[in-house]
């Protein structure tokens, strides 16, 4: 390190007590053995994601602050309290943590003029940011999968988004997951049902709490999404959206829940399902659970055919959906599914580390073949005796433990030991043709 450099460095005094940092409340790190089951979900989702022939994009995680504003809408719960919001202290600018990923992604294809070629359908992975209060299902960092479709204007399009979401429950082994569907119909639909639910919300002010009255005129629809169970019967009451679509919005909802209907999908209708972004239009969705608690909604989205537009791109249709990652987790923990992936299929035992080059190039060879491999380390002092190492190939939960010991090394060997089998078979392998028996590793796990 050079001189300039420890200058910088600061100087803590001899005995002083160094105060421990910690992560910001909500924003959790991400451990063994729960990063396996995200690496397990992820995979999946790729999987699924590939066999409906649908693109993997990577969307930064700062963006301009009037992005959401302008897509989202500046009375949404998101942008009046929940983002992350700063000025670039370089040039002014002001910027935003990302709190859902729609907006980003629409931004993206806009910029990159990715619909000049006709319609795409696409996916992403990754954090996302709102300052709310953390609770299970729900942090301050929190990860979302999302499937958007761009350029294509059919119901066929809504459709196979729900069937994919559902198709992605199944290879999750996730059964307590039900749909709802909605239709909030067309702007100028939308503007009667909202003339009427306001003149029905007004006769029934004394019961309206703070919130509500502070958006009956600026998002009362959002007064359909309230838990508040003084509000229920009004709610219940006020005029249905459904009521007032035309001709056009009822016949693509129609073809929405044909398309279900042939393809065996359970679904509900909610009336007062409305989702929390303005940008949405025609068909909205949700798949919620009764597992979870008060967080039960693990997936939604809909149809926003003006979002494009009104992030500067020429008009196309578009319709997506996103997931809250740690809820479907959580779900997945509810439910019983396995912790995938954890336990190595080999663990090494070196008695000596006299050993070690032949080890280390036999582990080298069973990786390279597939093979997850884990080397017993030492403390510098030595590798510990072997009852102390067998006891930590047990407990690392592989099925085979390799010995390489003094007396098979010299005859070019390898003694490859049963962990689970409860009968502990032994036998031994060439250190030369280790491709040949690797493959017999592998199959048996």
């Amino acid at each position: 390190m050079s001189e300039i450099a420890q200058e910088n460095v600061p100087q803590v005094e001899k005995g002083a007590k160094v105060q421990k940092l910690v992560g910001v409340k909500g924003m959790n790190d991400i451990l063994p053995p729960d990063s396996a089951r995200w690496e397990w979900l992820e995979a999946q989702v790729r999987g699924l994601m590939a066999r409906y022939a649908y693109r993997s994009v990577r969307l930064p995680i700062v963006e301009p602050t009037a992005l959401f504003v302008r897509g989202l809408g500046e009375v949404t719960d998101i942008v009046e309290k929940e983002m992350y919001s700063f000025e670039d202290r370089l040039n002014g600018e002001q910027l935003t943590l990302r709190p859902e990923g729609t907006a980003g992604l629409v931004r993206s294809v806009v910029e990159h003029n990715l619909l000049y070629e006709g319609g795409k359908r696409l996916y992403y992975m990754g954090p996302m940011f709102r300052h709310e209060r953390p609770q299970r299902g729900r942090y301050r960092q929190f990860h979302q999968i999302g499937a958007e479709v761009l350029g294509f204007g059919g119901p066929e399009v809504d459709a196979e988004l729900i069937l994919l979401a559902n198709d992605l429950w199944k290879v999750l082994g996730l059964k307590d997951v039900r749909l709802e569907l909605n239709s909030l119909g067309q702007p100028a639909e939308r503007q009667a049902h909202r003339t009427a639910l306001i003149a029905h919300l007004e006769k029934h002010l004394d019961v309206l709490d703070d919130e509500a009255k502070r958006r009956l005129h600026s998002n009362p629809l959002r007064i359909l999404d309230t838990k508040n169970p003084a509000m229920q019967n009004v709610v219940e009451a006020a005029p249905r959206l459904l009521d007032f679509l035309g001709e056009a919005s009822l016949a693509h909802f129609n073809a929405v829940k044909a398309i279900l209907d042939a393809n065996g999908v359970a679904y509900s209708i909610n009336p007062r399902l409305v989702r929390g972004m303005d940008y949405y239009n025609l068909t909205v969705f949700e798949f919620v659970t009764t597992s979870l608690g008060s967080q039960g909604t693990i997936c939604g989205g809909g149809r926003y055919d003006y979002l494009v537009e009104q992030v500067g791109g020429k008009p196309a249709p578009a319709v997506g959906w996103a997931l809250g990652v740690e809820r479907v987790l959580e779900l997945t923990k509810e439910q019983g599914e396995p912790l995938p992936g954890l336990a190595p299929d080999v663990y090494a035992i070196i008695p000596e580390t006299t050993a070690l080059p032949v080890a280390m190039q036999v582990l080298q060879s069973l990786r390279a073949c597939g093979i997850s491999a884990l080397m017993h380390a030492g403390t510098g002092e030595g590798m510990g005796s072997m009852k102390s190492q067998f006891k930590k190939a047990d407990s690392s939960g592989a099925r085979f433990a390799l010995v390489f010991g003094a007396e098979e090394l010299a005859q070019g060997l390898v003694a490859v030991k049963s962990l689970r089998d409860g009968h502990g078979a032994q036998r031994t392998e060439s250190l030369s043709a280790v491709s040949h028996w690797a493959h017999s590793l592998q199959s048996a796990t």
